[in-house]
């Protein structure tokens, strides 16, 4: 089971980037899956994620500029577009995702998976 995000770079404050973190292997079901940051010398914070009926949240930071979504209910890829972007979105951007997926002949159940985080620089 691997998580795989991309779309990280280089962009300009005011610039816009689109992450996508994509699931894949032997999987049963994705009970959640969110994007959190690392800044450096922060610790990592939840930026976006979906409630239990499917509503997405954000963090209050990236209320307004930030959107989280998935192509169905049932998608193994999450986006998140960053609009408006500005030099203090500048992390490492990581996927999580709970997962329960066979092993063999066994379930492993909500294992809690990071993927590799994508860097996002904002700067001029």
């Amino acid at each position: 089971v691997q998580l795989q995000a991309s779309g990280g770079g280089l962009v300009q404050p005011g610039g816009s980037l689109k992450l996508s973190c994509a699931a894949s292997g032997n999987i049963l079901k994705i009970t959640s899956m969110e994007w959190y940051r690392q800044a450096p010398g922060k610790q990592r914070e939840l930026v976006a994620g979906f409630a239990r009926n499917g509503d997405p949240t954000y963090a209050d930071s990236v209320k307004g500029r930030f959107t989280i979504s998935r192509d169905n209910p049932m998608s193994r890829t999450v986006h998140l577009e960053m609009n408006t972007l500005k030099p203090e979105d500048t992390a490492l951007y990581y996927c999580n995702a709970v997962m329960t997926y066979k092993d063999g002949g066994a379930t492993v159940y909500n294992v809690d998976y990071w993927g590799k985080g994508t860097l996002v620089t904002v700067s001029s």
